[in-house]
């Protein structure tokens, strides 16, 4: 945790009052980046609730992430927010108190339920006023590694995030001495409608690493005059540069693991040769991340909560709203765990060590790998003749459509290929147990996610969420759906209530999933039955982009 005292007060002071007030206590002059505490070996820093009741307030409250006090949107006064423990086959009961002036909310993520109880204001529920509780009820049907979070406004991105874990009814299959929660997450000191704003303004305002004129002569002496020309004229033509690999960088992100910055590293102990599980999350705003652990290769046991077949890497990659669980046997005294943006902009560390105060190496971050003609323009080898256009995906929502899209599950993505490390990719997951029906799609359905750089429009098929309307779902129905990316930027796809079963290129059952990263120039395919009537949300889970658009209300009915 990561907090200052608690403000009492319901409305956040202006930055020049909350200045003002830690003047007058003698706070500022001695204001530490980070409070000085003792940790005990189980204690990770975030509070641990485990009990089939639980009372979450959500209120203001000032932190200091990077030496600079801001105001932060918490529950029950802790960043990251409490780690619930719950048990498959229990009801649980959450009473959530809203403290802010605002209204406000929490969403499950991942987790199977009834409708009113998802979260998600105008389509499951209005949403928690101010000074009101909002009582979740509802049976837990699953076990597994998932995190909550507001689906109001910006408070998601202002330290509104928690982990949830449940332990199987029967036991966990997954045996280890020791485990540890590891929520990655982005913090900016900026107010994020101003973040928004500017990227609305300038998409690519945070991007500091834009093509220059050493690179454009570099390009030169490597291939020529008219090849140098021809590739700076194809990215203008696409209103994109080769780097715009994440809206929001370190420019202003600093990122963080259990709340901690880097330079106040999180530390799990372990001891040499026990087997320990880390249940990683990631409940960033808007950012990628590449986790490895430098000297120790991890086997993934688990993906958005669900058992696969173990399978040993050195890295994996993994967007805002999926999670990622592996088991890892340290030899060492210390290691460090090292999640570097994907735009290599900065990174969240933790360490893993037998006693606190010890850390190891810290990596470097890798350098910045451009986009390839493949994130463009997808499968250039396949037939022309085959094309994939949406009816609705023109206008000015749009900028770029992929003829040709790839549709390979093989790829680490870019920054990542031919790294000399073991990568994982979604070919490589396989779940436990395999489909959950054997039934075949008795319907498909094809979106195309798409935007315009420029304006800064995220949608699907050309339209903004304020435009468009439901998709329908049968109840009872399993259908296939087909999300075709037609920009150059990865996607975090979450359908909420129904899981998302990933399928081969062969259309054979790959993998199951809550949220599907989709990258540039991919088309995707995955099957899904409609067993949960009512109104859900089927977003991007990149806050940004959500915000801007790419939004759509599924009706089951």
């Amino acid at each position: 945790m990561i907090i200052l005292p608690a403000s009492p007060a319901v409305r956040s002071p202006t930055r020049r009052v909350f200045v003002k007030g830690l003047a007058a206590s003698g706070i500022v002059a001695g204001l530490a980046p980070w409070p000085t505490r003792t940790f005990a070996e189980a204690d990770t820093g975030v509070p641990v609730l485990s009990d089939t009741e639980f009372d979450l307030v959500i209120e203001p409250a000032p932190v200091n992430i990077t030496g600079a006090p801001r105001m932060a949107t918490l529950i029950n006064g802790s960043l990251p927010a409490p780690t619930l423990r719950w048990k498959e086959g229990q009801e649980v009961t959450i009473r959530v108190t809203n403290r802010l002036p605002d209204s406000a909310s929490i969403h499950w993520h991942g987790i199977l339920l009834p409708s009113p109880m998802d979260g998600v204001p105008g389509l499951s529920y209005p949403g928690i006023p101010p000074g009101s509780t909002f009582t979740y009820r509802f049976r837990v049907r699953q076990h597994g590694t998932y995190w909550y979070h507001s689906h109001t406004g910006m408070q998601e991105q202002t330290g509104m995030y928690g982990a949830i874990v449940i332990e199987p009814a029967a036991g966990e299959s997954i045996r280890v001495d020791r485990e540890h929660v590891i929520q990655f997450s982005d913090w900016t000191d900026e107010n994020p409608l101003r973040v928004f704003a500017k990227l609305k303004a300038q998409s690519d305002y945070y991007n500091y690493n834009r093509p220059t004129a050493v690179e454009f002569f570099r390009d030169v002496a490597n291939h020529g005059v008219r090849a140098a020309l021809a590739k700076r004229q194809m990215w203008n033509e696409m209103r994109m540069n080769p780097t715009d690999l994440a809206d929001v960088s370190g420019a202003t992100y600093t990122f963080l693991a259990n709340g901690r910055p880097p330079a106040h590293n999180w530390t799990g102990l372990v001891r040499p040769d026990e087997r320990v599980r880390l249940r990683f999350i990631n409940g960033a705003a808007n950012t990628f991340f590449d986790v490895r652990i430098p000297g120790l290769p991890f086997t993934i046991v688990q993906a958005d909560g669900q058992d696969v077949e173990p399978v040993t890497v050195d890295e994996f990659r993994f967007g805002p709203g999926e999670t990622c669980d592996v088991v890892v046997v340290p030899k060492d005294e210390a290691y460090t765990v090292f999640a570097q943006s994907m735009d290599r902009s900065g990174h969240a560390q933790a360490t893993l060590a037998t006693r606190q105060g010890l850390t190891a190496p810290v990596p470097a971050v890798d350098a910045v790998v451009p986009l390839a003609m493949a994130d463009m323009m997808g499968d250039m080898s396949g037939d022309p003749s085959v094309v994939h256009h949406a009816r609705t995906e023109y206008g000015p929502s749009v900028d770029m459509r992929v003829n040709t899209p790839r549709t390979n599950l093989d790829d680490p993505g870019v920054g990542l290929r031919d790294n000399g490390r073991r990568v994982l990719t979604y070919a490589d997951l396989h779940t436990r147990g395999g489909a959950l029906d054997p039934r075949e799609a008795s319907r498909e359905i094809e979106l195309h996610l798409t935007g315009n750089m420029e304006r800064y429009t995220w949608s699907f098929d050309g339209v903004e969420f304020g435009r468009s309307t439901p998709v329908h779902f049968r109840y009872g129905e399993r259908l296939k759906v087909t999300l075709q990316n037609d920009t150059m930027m990865t996607h975090p796809m979450h359908l909420h209530g129904m899981w998302s079963e990933l399928l081969t290129p062969d259309e054979d059952f790959q993998v199951r999933k809550h949220t599907i990263a989709v990258q540039p120039a991919q088309r995707v395919s995955f099957l899904v039955n409609a067993d949960a009537p009512g109104r859900w949300a089927w977003h991007c889970h990149l806050l940004f982009h959500m915000d801007a658009g790419m939004f759509r209300e599924v009706v089951v009915s």
